[in-house]
């Protein structure tokens, strides 16, 4: 079953349960497969990389707007906010803890023989497309700054 497809089905479920917070960020992420799938240059079909790109991304919109909502003492926008993440989260995989992280990434370095802050780049990259879907870039910026030497 296609992300299409579960959407479609959760969009119904929320419909007959009137769950109108589900409801709303189940048609935002409807809205970026359409969207998706009428882009330039796109045959009408979203691969499911795209599609786990899109949710990382509107994932970490809803938590940078709940920060910037909590900053501002907007109780009741946060809210809204949290509640559309928690939805989203339902369609990504597990994110890695800090430590499984942690782990991935000595491996990466090793493999890269990086040996110290001067060599960010390099782990970055080959850790960003490792890691991709499963851990966000910020976790894996800190893990690999505080593992790699000044």
């Amino acid at each position: 079953m296609t992300l299409k497809q579960r959407i479609d089905e959760e969009i119904k479920n929320a419909m007959k349960a009137q769950n109108k917070d589900d409801l709303r960020a189940l048609r935002a992420i409807k809205s970026l497969i359409l969207l998706a799938e009428t882009e330039e240059g796109s045959n009408g079909e979203v691969s499911p990389e795209k599609e786990l790109q899109m949710l990382m991304k509107a994932a970490k919109q809803r938590k940078d707007s709940a920060e910037i909502y909590a900053q501002q003492g907007r109780e009741d926008l946060r809210k809204i906010e949290l509640d559309e993440l928690a939805v989203i989260e339902r369609f990504l995989p597990k994110m890695m803890s800090e430590e499984e992280v942690a782990e991935v990434i000595k491996g990466i370095i090793a493999k890269v023989g990086a040996t110290s802050a001067k060599e960010i780049g390099k782990v970055m990259g080959v850790a960003t497309k490792e890691l991709a879907g499963k851990a966000d870039n910020k976790t894996i910026s800190a893990v690999v700054k505080a593992l790699l030497p000044a």
